[in-house]
């Protein structure tokens, strides 16, 4: 009889140990089974079975992601700043900064100083180039286009002032026009316009030629575009003092180009120096020979020297058959066009 009632008190032990293990799955389990300690670490979560009705798995909330818009703001719309010195003291600290809100925040305020009060910030131009550049090479698109947008505004305010720190800057913003997103590389390509717009193309000409030989031929695509705009520029007093033979020659270089854009690029060049080089040197036809005149002198005046004379003596003769090929076939056209428009609007008259 005593026996019987210790073996149920001993169950009785047991199983109310064994309620509370499953009663708390998350706290240890410490307790003597039949005399025994049973000491149970912390079950794993890994080895917890999803589908055991007894396993309740907590999840953890994901933490909520902040949204950031960057706003592209247009030149013409930018607001002045309240205290210029104060941004100009912080401006280089934000452009260095890892933040990279913060360095498109110290890109716009390059762009105010350089509208508003572009006299104060020119003595810092040498240090603030780099970092614009820098600042082209983020990883981060938004950065990129906003440093783009920056450059625009830096050419237009300074002009020929930034021509001895325009190579990187130039280098970058080619490379972004050709190879990036179709936004940046669209304010890449304005930076560009901007660029031919507003520095001299006496000094721009000699840092375009040597991209034009760029291994990457989307970067001598718009390479040639900034050639073909900045050429016309020069008027026809500067491609004679310029050299309109070099001219020709980086030009004619093109037309062998890979992309259409820079063999139309130079077909648009070379149109423009042939109309500069036949106003400079006008074909007129000679006069019947006079008797008094010796033989020789007669000669020399009856050959004048054409465009298609100057094109062979300063090229190679393939060089030389493309250019006049270009140039032939290209103003045919025009022509041609032009007869089409003119008897177009007489019929109608």
């Amino acid at each position: 009889m005593a026996s019987n009632t210790l073996k149920d008190m001993n169950s009785l032990h047991v199983t109310e140990k064994i309620s509370d293990c499953k009663a708390s799955l998350t706290k240890p389990c410490v307790g003597k089974m039949n005399g025994k300690s049973d000491d149970r670490p912390l079950p794993n979560s890994a080895s917890l079975d999803p589908s055991d009705p007894s396993v309740v798995l907590t999840e953890k909330p994901e933490p909520e992601k902040a949204i950031v818009e960057v706003e592209y703001i247009e030149s013409e719309n930018l607001d002045n700043v309240d205290d210029a010195d104060a941004v100009l003291k912080s401006v280089l600290a934000g452009l260095d900064s890892k933040d990279w809100i913060s360095v498109c925040d110290a890109l716009n305020n390059v762009r105010r100083l350089s509208i508003f009060h572009k006299e104060v910030m020119l003595h810092m131009l040498e240090k603030l180039i780099p970092l614009v550049v820098k600042s082209l090479k983020n990883p981060r698109s938004a950065v990129c286009k906003t440093a783009c947008m920056t450059s625009a505004d830096i050419f237009s305010a300074y002009n020929n002032h930034i021509t001895d720190l325009l190579d990187p800057l130039l280098t970058q913003l080619l490379l972004k026009s050709s190879q990036d997103k179709r936004f940046v590389c669209e304010a890449a390509e304005k930076a560009l316009t901007a660029m031919t717009k507003y520095v001299s193309p006496t000094l721009l000409l000699p840092k375009l030629q040597p991209c034009l030989k760029n291994r990457n031929p989307r970067i001598r695509a718009k390479a040639s575009l900034c050639f073909s705009r900045s050429v016309p520029r020069l008027g026809v007093e500067g491609i004679e003092e310029y050299g309109i033979d070099k001219l020709v020659q980086a030009a004619a270089s093109q037309l062998s180009d890979q992309l259409p854009e820079s063999r139309e690029a130079a077909r648009t060049v070379l149109l423009v120096l042939q109309t500069v080089y036949e106003k400079a040197h006008p074909v007129i036809k000679p006069e019947e020979p006079s008797s008094s005149l010796p033989e020789e002198e007669q000669t020399s005046e009856a050959e004048p020297i054409t465009w298609e004379i100057f094109c062979r003596s300063k090229l190679s003769a393939l060089s030389a058959q493309a250019v006049l090929r270009a140039t032939n076939v290209v103003t045919v056209t025009a022509r041609d066009s032009l007869v089409t428009t003119g008897s177009s609007s007489s019929s109608q008259l």
